[in-house]
Parts: C-alpha cells; sequence; structure tokens
C-alpha cells in the first residue's frame, strides 16, 4: 500500500486534556498531551493498565472527543467538528484493529472485509474486489470465502486487519493486537504489521508489552494520563527495557 506525501502530519495533538467527573469529583486521564505523528510513521504508545492508553485511543480515532486542547488530523482541527463530519473522517480515514477481532460469525470473510466500506458509497460489487485484494494483502486469500469461525486466532487478526486497510486509510490504529495471540502467532502479525509500514502505512500501536512497543520506529511512553517521548530504534528499546 502507497501513501501520498504530504507537508502535514497526520496526527497532531497539542496540549490535549481529557478530564470526567466521578460523582462530585473531577478525574484528569490525560493531561497536556502533545504528540505529533508524521506520514509513513510506526508509532507505539505503551504504558500498563489505567495510564490513559484507552482514552487517547479514542481521542485519536474520533471516538472521543478532548475536554482541552487541539487535535488536528491530516491538517485539519477536528476536535470541534460536528459527529457526522467526524464520523464521516473515522470511515474514511483510519482504521482500526483491535485486541478482539469483532468479526461476524454468520458472514464470510470477504463480507466481514467489505463492511467497513458499506456506508462509504462504495458499490457492492468493488467492495467485494477491495475485500479479496486486502485479505490477499495480509496472505489470507484463500481463506475469502471461509467463516471466521473456521479460522484460527492469527488467522482472525489478520482478517481484522484486512477490514482496518481495505479503504487505504491514513492512519491505522492499532489497540494490544497481540493481546489475544500466542507468542508464535503474535510474532506473525508483527512482521505484517512491519510489512504495512515497509509498505507506507503510518501506524499508532497502543501496547502493555514493551517487546511489541520496541518494534516500532518510535515510541512514546504514557503513565499517568502524560507521555514522554522514549525516541527510536534501539535508544527507545533500551529505556523500555529499563522502565523508564
Amino acid at each position: 500500500m502507497t501513501v501520498e506525501t504530504a507537508a502535514e502530519p497526520v496526527l497532531e495533538l497539542g496540549g490535549i486534556q481529557r478530564t470526567y467527573l466521578t460523582g462530585e469529583v473531577e478525574v484528569s486521564a490525560l493531561s497536556d498531551v502533545n504528540l505529533r505523528v508524521e506520514r509513513g510513521e510506526y508509532v507505539s504508545i505503551v504504558g500498563p493498565s489505567g495510564s490513559g492508553k484507552s482514552t487517547l485511543l479514542n481521542i485519536l480515532g474520533l471516538l472521543d472527543r478532548p475536554t482541552g486542547g487541539s487535535y488536528r488530523f491530516e491538517g485539519v482541527e477536528v476536535a470541534g467538528l460536528d459527529e457526522n463530519t467526524r464520523t464521516a473522517i473515522r470511515g474514511r480515514r483510519i482504521g482500526f484493529v483491535f485486541q478482539a477481532f469483532h468479526l461476524l460469525s454468520h458472514r464470510s470473510v470477504a463480507e466481514n472485509v467489505g463492511l467497513s466500506m458499506l456506508y462509504t458509497g462504495v458499490p457492492a460489487k468493488e467492495r467485494d474486489e477491495r475485500a479479496r485484494e486486502a485479505l490477499a494483502a495480509v496472505g489470507l486469500g484463500h481463506r475469502a470465502d471461509f467463516t471466521p469461525t473456521r479460522l484460527s486466532g492469527g488467522e482472525r487478526q489478520r482478517v481484522a486487519i484486512a477490514r482496518a486497510i481495505v479503504a487505504e486509510p491514513a492512519v491505522l490504529l492499532a489497540d494490544e493486537p497481540t493481546g489475544n495471540l500466542d507468542s508464535k502467532t503474535s510474532a506473525a502479525i508483527l512482521e505484517l504489521f512491519d510489512e504495512l509500514r515497509a509498505g507506507g502505512l503510518t501506524i499508532v500501536m497502543i501496547t502493555h508489552d514493551n517487546s511489541v512497543a520496541a518494534r516500532a520506529d518510535r515510541s512514546v511512553r504514557i503513565r499517568d494520563g502524560r507521555l514522554t517521548e522514549l525516541g527510536a530504534g534501539a535508544h527507545a528499546a533500551e529505556q523500555l527495557e529499563a522502565g523508564a
């Protein structure tokens, strides 16, 4: 998959805040979060349970709104857009991969992948063709007419990845994508992410696993709702190993 070059970063957060009211107590889930992800980057965001990872993912994926700060997506300020516009951007420009595969057991693999384009105006025949191309790209072209119940866990996650990339999104958001998989299957899925990154896809991966985070070009740690840049390559891997 190729991605057009552009001057604007795909994602740019500036001073993002997210607070919740628990009874009469205000709880801060994210505090002064700044993050810039360039087109074609592979960034991991690593942190333990309760660190703010899920809140950050929901904001990045336009599933939630910040209570303060700026969020520019492909150069457009999206925090204050109406819900219909946000939904359209989310459907066309953001791909999601979750720990749970969220596949429909009564639909074929190709139908599951094609459903992500159902509300984007793509004709049925083209949806099927593109779904099969995406499945071939993740090594599952020969499983297109199977149902998910006939697939292994690793194959189901590959279907979920195909569904996420079929519309050629600007960014793939992956939330603990290897969390339900054994070590061998996890390694195969991470290799697939490496291939997608090499093809130019922008990836942001949320994980609690330092070894998974270290696969990215660049790593950021989240703790108590704040981000700390760990850097790139071996430097980030060393900090992750040390628990920095």
